[in-house]
């Protein structure tokens, strides 16, 4: 298995990413000529402490076709430092909106407070639609999340082709 590996999110990253522009609005760039349709491929769940990896993996969606919902680029007015219902309404409408969802794996991913209620969450409208994405730093290393991330693939390079195809 070959995994996408944080370098290569950084890399793609970096290629999308204008000198001036930030990774938000680059992410908002990319998100908004898909923001008119209101539906989503992929529901990318991430920690937003990984914003530069986010960029990195939406341009690799959006290469192959995808149209990504991130949540801190299609709606900023959510509050990120509390849990509150209408922040949870909004991400339930969102997931309801998506195909697929497509969660990061990466270090920062076990200490985020939404990351595994959008799991549930979405393993209960489309179960057979969930995936995860590991971002390691090599792409010969395996891959061993939290236990819950069992139920679902962890998807290489070729997997993630199959899971959106």
């Amino acid at each position: 298995m070959a995994y996408f590996t944080k370098q290569e999110a950084r890399n793609y990253a970096q290629r999308a990413k204008l000198a001036t522009e930030s990774y938000s609005s680059k992410l908002e760039s990319i998100v908004e000529s898909q923001n008119f349709q209101r539906q989503f491929d992929v529901f990318l769940s991430h920690s937003i402490r990984d914003a530069e990896l986010v960029l990195g993996v939406a341009n690799i969606l959006k290469e192959m076709g995808q149209r990504v919902y991130i949540d801190w680029v299609v709606d900023k007015q959510l509050s990120r430092d509390s849990v509150t219902r209408e922040t949870a309404e909004t991400l339930r409408n969102r997931m309801k909106q998506s195909s697929r969802l497509l969660y990061l794996a990466t270090d920062n991913a076990s200490s985020s407070k939404w990351m595994p209620w959008e799991l549930g969450y979405f393993d209960g409208l489309r179960s057979e639609k969930i995936a995860i994405l590991p971002l390691v730093e090599y792409s010969s290393n395996s891959f061993n999340g939290q236990e819950y991330l069992g139920l679902y693939p962890a998807l290489d390079k070729d997997g993630l082709r199959r899971f959106l195809g």
